[in-house]
């Protein structure tokens, strides 16, 4: 077998209907499109947005226009106050917020917001820190580590 041999499926591939070439192609005359009136005129017929005169669902709607953005992220946040009531020196991550209940999801990207007061060292790791949660982790003498999304 060669390329020159190569064929479509039979019945796969229909020759386009030629309107307009005489009446015994059986679209001769009026090609199809009837005796005068809006739909037999070239350009004619109504646009997709017409509705008879009602006013168009795109324009009832107001609230749905714009879009939703699919590559949102969405993080889940953990706040200071959340994280006193762990012991000094533990190495608090995703996996152990979601073990603990503070989070859903081990998968779910994490951010330490700043409400509340810390006063036990701890070694956070989370997705992203807002500045304040970061300053009062450090002045309580733990470490703060970003993770990356995968």
């Amino acid at each position: 077998m060669g390329l020159h041999d190569l064929r479509p499926d039979p019945g796969s591939k229909k020759k386009r209907k030629r309107v307009g070439r005489g009446i015994a192609a059986g679209q001769g005359k009026t090609s199809g499109r009837g005796t005068k009136g809006q739909n037999a005129r070239s350009g004619g017929g109504k646009g997709i947005y017409f509705e008879g005169g009602q006013l168009p669902l795109a324009r009832r709607l107001p609230y749905k226009r714009g879009f939703t953005n699919i590559r949102k992220i969405v993080y889940r946040p953990v706040n200071i106050y959340d994280l006193a009531a762990f012991e000094a020196g533990t190495e608090i991550d995703p996996e152990l917020m979601s073990a603990v209940g503070l989070i859903k999801r081990a998968s779910d990207p994490v951010v330490i917001l700043g409400s509340g007061e810390l006063d036990v060292a701890l070694t956070v790791k989370a997705h992203r820190f807002s500045a304040s949660a970061r300053s009062k982790i450090e002045a309580a003498g733990g470490e703060v580590e970003v993770l990356t999304l995968a």
